[in-house]
């Protein structure tokens, strides 16, 4: 029986066999390790992640999608919403099954519904003690914000707080004609791999910071970040000057930890 896509849960499913090959290779799976894949959907990348890794742990909100996926023999199922699920407890448990590790790191992968798309990123920030790297589809303009230098219209506060904590890359364009249905956007493949020494930063108060900085992007720093930093108490030097796209990732970070 076929399945209908569901708008709610923002369902394009993947059917293009080339680029569903490149994506594999890009990700490049070994027998063993440990992988999780959020939103498998109709098991385009499932299959062929499952037949190079052995075996494979997928997260699906929709129940009809993960009853399909259980009669799978290599596939452990958790039926959930992806921001609900606690990926340090679910690392713990699949390394268990494994191979006894001090500390557990796995595998992420997925095509990621594109209207919780950052929400996801988010979460998976605030676990990523446990992840070796990740893998994911995603709208090609949330990747240029994701991946975006300073000085360039698509720097963002996405870019800041991904790129403290994430060596990222552009992998892969994926047409919307790679998809069914087709989405009405382009996308792409992005890398994220774990700085191995992120600087020692309260992410709370970077959080803040970068968010106040571009609450109003075309204005320069001194009415915004300005007050904010008076409030803090702040007396060390910063140039104000700018607008919050000029200032690098590791201005931002160096203020954070300055306040």
């Amino acid at each position: 029986m076929k399945h209908i896509a569901r708008k709610r849960f923002g369902q394009h499913f993947l059917t293009d066999g080339g680029i569903i090959d490149a994506i594999v290779d890009a990700i490049n799976p070994e027998a063993g390790q440990p992988m999780v894949e959020i939103g498998p959907g109709l098991a385009a990348l499932t299959q062929p992640l499952v037949e190079r890794l052995g075996h494979l742990t997928v997260i699906e909100l929709d129940r009809d999608l993960a009853v399909r996926l259980r009669e799978h023999p290599h596939l452990s199922v958790v039926e959930s919403d992806v921001l609900k699920v606690d990926f340090r407890a679910l690392a713990t448990q699949m390394l268990a099954k494994t191979s006894p590790v001090a500390t557990p790191k796995i595998r992420v992968v997925g095509n990621l519904p594109y209207n919780i798309s950052t929400p996801i990123l988010f979460h998976l920030l605030a676990q990523v003690d446990v992840i070796e790297d990740q893998h994911f589809m995603l709208q090609k303009e949330v990747i240029d914000r994701m991946v975006a230098k300073p000085s360039t219209s698509d720097y963002s506060r996405l870019s800041v707080m991904l790129q403290w904590r994430y060596d990222m890359a552009n992998v892969l364009f994926v047409p919307p004609e790679s998809f069914d249905p087709p989405p009405r956007v382009d996308s792409a493949v992005v890398r994220m791999v774990p700085l191995a020494q992120p600087p020692e930063v309260n992410v709370k108060t970077l959080e803040t910071l970068v968010q106040v900085a571009f609450s109003q992007r075309r204005k320069i720093l001194r009415n915004t970040l300005g007050k904010w930093l008076e409030e803090k108490g702040f007396s060390g030097t910063f140039d104000l000057q700018r607008r919050a796209e000029e200032v690098p990732v590791a201005e931002f970070v160096a203020l954070a930890q300055a306040v």
